[in-house]
């Protein structure tokens, strides 16, 4: 039987493809026909779908943040009172990251190549972390319990620390250096911020 691979099967194809080299070899090492040769695809294919490699970097990593993230981060996660919502939140957040071993190899690659490709690094932010930021700052405005009057400030204060976390923890390999549980972590996080909102309620009676 022949199987008909629509466009869409085959951006995916390449995009498959392209991690796996990218992630080999880094960027400036990964090349158009490497990417089509492990995609088992032709080269004009490869181009058919993505202008260049910048082009197919850039659609990878909208992959990433898709498949990854804005999936993850649904309503059933989001709803709720903030004392059961939050650590849902958190934990979410943290998983993503601790449990993606590509994700974290992903992570290092773009660290380690932004010096040289800084437009990796910007392409990273735009797709990945801004749409994190807004999402956290979009909870935090739904929940006015909290009563953070800048909520852009404390949800880059939550995503930083949590990212700082994963960075340390596993994309850094510091987890029997200074070693923190992910459960520790999510539940101390949780407090802090149910007691600060416990506080600036309490302080506006």
């Amino acid at each position: 039987m022949t199987v008909t691979v629509n466009k869409t099967d085959k951006a995916t194809q390449i995009l498959n493809g392209a991690l796996q080299e990218f992630l080999a070899h880094g960027y400036a090492g990964t090349s158009m026909d490497r990417v089509a040769a492990t995609a088992g695809v032709s080269k004009p294919t490869v181009y058919n779908h993505f202008q260049d490699k910048e082009g197919l970097f850039r659609a990878l990593v909208q992959k990433i943040a898709r498949e990854r993230f804005q999936i993850k981060f649904n309503a059933e996660i989001l709803s709720g009172p903030p004392e059961e919502s939050l650590p849902r939140l958190l934990a979410s957040m943290v998983n993503t990251i601790a449990d993606d071993h590509d994700y974290q190899d992903f992570v290092r690659l773009v660290i380690g190549e932004s010096g040289r490709f800084p437009e990796l690094a910007r392409t990273f932010v735009t797709y990945l972390v801004r749409p994190g930021l807004q999402q956290m700052q979009d909870y935090l405005e739904q929940h006015p319990e909290f009563g953070f009057a800048d909520s852009q400030a404390i949800a880059q204060i939550i995503l930083g620390s949590a990212v700082y976390m994963c960075l340390t923890q596993y994309i850094l390999q510091g987890h029997d250096i200074m070693p923190l549980s992910k459960e520790n972590y999510i539940e101390a996080m949780a407090k802090l911020m149910l007691n600060s909102a416990l506080s600036e309620a309490r302080a506006s009676v």
